[in-house]
């Protein structure tokens, strides 16, 4: 699947192309409102996630532009204005969904691939992932143990979701931060420990372990 990511924050189009293409879609990024629109509309993609405060042409302008020539073309907003006027001018001009920043990326990977099985008429939703005793359902956002529900917060969600992601790979620090994106406050080196040994807590007795690789970050196991 391509997606257009338009997105003027430098830092933030990094980290959320990277997560993006860890997750198998294709990414271009346009910095500014007018090479977003120029992309949307003469190219072929299957969504575009606009921000709405880009420069030289507005979100909504472009948003309405788009949505007059491609009224097919599934869209995600994404904006830091959270109030409800901004919300409703984004929808009318013709959104299919909206996200106000900060989020945490899982949910943006959750809401983009459920407009696209929109988009595709999809009827059937992914399999859940299990590892040992371990079940994990990205589409409902639902963690058991021999199903025994397990509550995780958003940290530990994102956590989970990367380990099990990049199953028998090494997860780095780096990752994980980008993994954090949209939530500065929490992104310290001693942060990720303390996040990385709660997990490891709500995970015993599932048969799926969590190791410290030293010097290069962490590696999910799961026996057979």
């Amino acid at each position: 699947m391509k997606l257009l990511l338009a997105e003027d924050d430098t830092i933030l189009a990094d980290a959320l192309t990277a997560n993006l293409k860890g997750c198998g879609f294709e990414v271009e990024v346009a910095e500014n409102g007018a090479v977003a629109e120029y992309l949307l509309l003469k190219h072929d993609f299957d969504l575009g996630v606009l921000d709405l405060g880009l420069p030289l042409v507005d979100g909504l302008t472009v948003l309405k532009k788009v949505r007059a020539a491609k009224p097919a073309l599934p869209m995600m907003v994404l904006t830091a204005w959270d109030g409800m006027e901004q919300r409703v001018a984004g929808l009318n001009a013709g959104a299919d969904d909206y996200l106000t920043k900060p989020f945490d990326f899982p949910e943006l990977e959750a809401r983009i691939r459920a407009l696209l099985r929109r988009a595709h008429g999809a009827t059937t939703a992914a399999a859940p992932q299990q590892a040992g005793l371990l079940r994990f359902d990205r589409e409902a956002r639902r963690v058991s143990i021999d199903k025994t529900p397990v509550d995780l917060s958003p940290r530990e969600w994102t956590l989970l979701d990367l380990l099990l992601t990049q199953r028998d790979k090494v997860v780095t620090k780096e990752q994980i931060v980008q993994g954090w994106t949209g939530d500065t406050s929490e992104q310290t080196p001693g942060a990720i420990e303390v996040y990385i040994h709660r997990l490891r807590r709500k995970l015993e007795g599932s048969k799926v372990s969590i190791r410290t690789v030293r010097g290069l970050g962490y590696l999910l196991e799961a026996e057979s």
